[in-house]
């Protein structure tokens, strides 16, 4: 055990490290006063008698760093502090908003795979005042595939983060995400397939990816059709950010706690027996919430206008409806990829019907239509996040011309040796 309350630093590295792990340094990722009820939370994948563990990862060779080198290494991209019976995870790449990279996943995956039998309790956090996760690294996604034209390594990557996102969605014991500033896209697959997400004052949540030319992955074909209503469809169409209690309001968090107790949750948490972590954040959850939802007054026209049966249904209904909401609704849909808001729709509407580990498979085929230097993702993101000039050109660039036979052969399935194995 760990004596007055101090931290035992375990941190690991990983070797042999290529290009997509540690390109781009800078990175990037890819919206009156009431006690409200809270809506429908999302439902925890439960292990199955017969599900198989997640498949092992190989992984690179690890090495334990010492203190000293600790000292010398201050861009270790994730730090792990061990803690007695107790784990904590750290994104550490504060100056890209701990964006995840192939490194991090490598990094995470076996640490938490050991951790879910020698541990009570996980916590994961992300470094700095600004981000827990502001995404998988997209730029230096796409910085490889423009540059090489190969995919192998980004699918590597892809591949490693789901089955990463599975894991914790069936995780054994505790574990405690702290979404304490933005969380998107891939932070969203670090944090809401796990037991605990705690929100606080400066959570910034959204799935911006059909504005980068991709989908809802990381579980998001999962969670979102879970949320309440068509809110899930409505998120992940328009990406659509949610503010601080909204995040729990919307079911997406567990609990909104400030975040200037953080801290202090934290030493309890560390402390605490594992039975008792539930009554621990109920501790320091704000018993009365001073807001209502933001999007409740729109709750009826986004069941209304989203249980559409086509992307250009919603639209047509949200041209006709001419109020402010409506027209700010509609702006952001003109904005994404057309491709994109097609097989969004249809993936999500199939993720209603499947577990996480059939979601899981069927994002993973998704992507791997999307790696290649013609792709909208890769578009999506020069124009956003490269080359800043705003105005991706999209290809197709019109629903009409995003046949339901071009969506259809989106999802075929790969070979067997090529799907995600889970």
């Amino acid at each position: 055990m760990i004596k007055s309350g101090t931290l035992k630093l375990n941190c690991v590295a990983g070797n042999s490290i290529n290009k997509l792990r540690y390109l781009s340094a800078q990175g990037s990722a890819t919206g009156p006063i009431v006690e409200p009820t809270l809506p429908q939370s999302i439902p925890q994948p439960q292990p199955q008698p017969d599900s198989k563990p997640p498949t092992e990862i190989p992984m690179p060779n690890k090495t334990t760093i010492t203190a000293k080198e600790v000292q010398q290494n201050v861009e270790d991209d994730v730090l792990f502090e061990d803690v007695g019976d107790k784990g904590v995870i750290i994104l550490n790449r504060p100056k890209a908003l701990n964006a995840l990279n192939l490194s991090m996943v490598e990094k995470i995956y076996p640490v938490l795979k050991k951790w879910e039998s020698s541990k009570r309790l996980v916590i994961i956090e992300g470094a700095g005042e600004k981000a827990f996760c502001a995404g998988g690294d997209v730029k230096s996604v796409v910085n490889t595939l423009r540059e090489t034209g190969n995919n192998i390594l980004v699918k590597t990557f892809f591949r490693k983060e789901y089955t990463l996102n599975y894991l914790i969605g069936r995780y054994k014991i505790p574990y405690v995400a702290t979404i304490d500033g933005i969380t998107m896209g891939g932070g969203a697959g670090l944090s809401v397939h796990g037991k605990y997400r705690i929100a606080t004052e400066k959570t910034l949540f959204a799935m911006p990816e059909t504005a980068i030319g991709l989908f809802p992955d990381v579980g998001g074909t999962f969670f979102l059709p879970r949320l309440k209503g068509k809110l899930g469809l409505y998120l992940g169409l328009t990406g659509d950010r949610l503010k601080g209690i909204d995040v729990v309001l919307a079911g997406i968090a567990t609990h909104f706690i400030p975040s200037e107790k953080l801290p202090y949750l934290k030493q309890d948490l560390l402390t605490t027996e594992q039975s008792d972590v539930k009554e621990v954040l109920n501790k320091y959850q704000c018993i009365k919430f001073n807001q209502e939802f933001r999007l409740a007054p729109y709750m009826n026209k986004i069941d209304t206008y989203f249980s559409a049966s086509s992307v250009e249904e919603i639209i047509q209904r949200l041209k006709e409806d001419n109020s402010e909401w409506a027209k700010n609704t509609l702006q952001m849909l003109l904005k994404a990829s057309p491709t994109s808001l097609k097989v969004t729709m249809r993936a999500i509407q199939k993720g209603s019907t499947l577990n996480l580990s059939d979601c899981l498979k069927m994002e993973y085929r998704l992507a791997c239509t999307a790696l290649n230097r013609t792709s909208d993702f890769c578009e999506g993101v020069r124009a956003l996040l490269i080359d800043k000039d705003q105005k991706p050109m999209w290809n197709p660039n019109s629903l009409r011309e995003v046949t339901d036979a071009y969506v259809n052969q989106k999802f075929t399935k790969l070979l067997e040796e090529k799907e995600l194995q889970l």
